[in-house]
This record gives C-alpha cells, structure tokens and sequence, in this order.
C-alpha cells in the first residue's frame, strides 16, 4: 500500500506544471505605457529548467542573464517593445523604446516573478538602484539581486537589444559607471 502511494505521489508531482502567469512591462521612458505580457507554461518551463541546471551562484547569475533576455524576447513578441534597443539613442522614435526607468522596473517585476515561483536559489531579488551622476543626481537605474553570500549584483537590461541578455555586474562596479557602451 505504501508502494502504491509512493507512486502516486511521483505520477502526481510530473503532471504539476506551472500555470501561464502575466507580468507587466513598462515602456515608453517612465513607464508611460504598460504592455501585459502573458508568458505560457512552455516558456516558463524553459526558464525553469535553464535556471535549475546552475551549479552554483555564479552560473545561475550568468543563467539568469540569459532568462532575462528571453522574458523580454517573448514579450517582444506580444508588444511594441520589440523595437527597443540598447540604450536610450539607438531606437530612436520608435513605438515601444525603454528608458532605465521601464527596464529597471520591469526587469524587476520579471525577477520577481521567478523568485516567487521558485526559480532562484542562491539570489533574492531587492529593490530597484539609482546610480549618481557627480554623486548629485540619479542618472541611471537597475534592478538589483543579492546573492546568499550577502554580494549585490545589477541585472541591466538597459544596455542591450530586446531579447539580448541582460548585463549582470556587481552593484558597487555598476555604480561606479560599469557597464558595456551603448
């Protein structure tokens, strides 16, 4: 009889799937417009298994870096930010260019949401960063992890193309300008 509900609970635990689940993306500098971007099973299975195969806190930083590029790939898909490129000057006048503002907040809600479905195991996910220009005024901003060894790392998707992943540094580099040229 033990046999029995030993094998039911594993048949059970392989047909459990993730739902769809929808997040909001910001776009149009300041989070002027919001697309609500639903992600299927499928897609967050594949991130699932892409951030399950980390072996450590480090691969599951450069991981992450990829699952952030295609989050906002399949996004891209459904909406104008498809058009969005790397920094704020390449896109242009398009429909659908993101500031630092709409990646930094929508970069967060993404991780967000695979920290809340269980995808991350050596990052928590914190608050959004401002990095200072002249120590004065806030020039650029970025979502931010912390690994379990207490280390912060940016996740910038600002600097890239849509569905290109995002560039991952730690915090105190990327707030001493770190970062790719765009």
């Amino acid at each position: 009889m033990l046999r029995r509900a030993g094998i039911f609970a594993l048949f059970w635990l392989s047909t459990v799937s993730v739902a769809d689940e929808t997040v909001s993306i910001c776009y149009g500098y300041g989070c002027i417009a919001q697309a609500e971007i639903r992600y299927s099973t499928g897609q967050l299975g594949e991130v699932r298994r892409l951030l399950a195969g980390a072996a450590d806190a480090a691969d599951e930083r450069q991981r992450l870096a990829e699952a952030v590029g295609r989050l906002y790939g399949w996004a891209g898909e459904q909406s104008d930010i498809r058009n969005d490129r790397g920094g704020n000057y390449a896109d242009g006048h398009v429909p659908g260019k993101m500031d630092c503002i709409d990646h930094s907040t929508s970069t967060t809600r993404l991780l967000g949401r695979l920290e809340a479905l269980g995808y991350l195991r050596w990052h928590k996910v914190l608050a959004v960063q401002p990095r200072y220009f002249l120590g004065l005024v806030a020039s650029h901003w970025s979502a931010v992890i912390e690994a379990d060894d207490g280390e912060r790392f940016v996740v910038d998707s600002w600097f890239v193309n849509n569905g290109e992943p995002a560039v991952i540094l730690p915090l105190d580099e990327w707030k001493k300008g770190a970062g790719p040229d765009v």
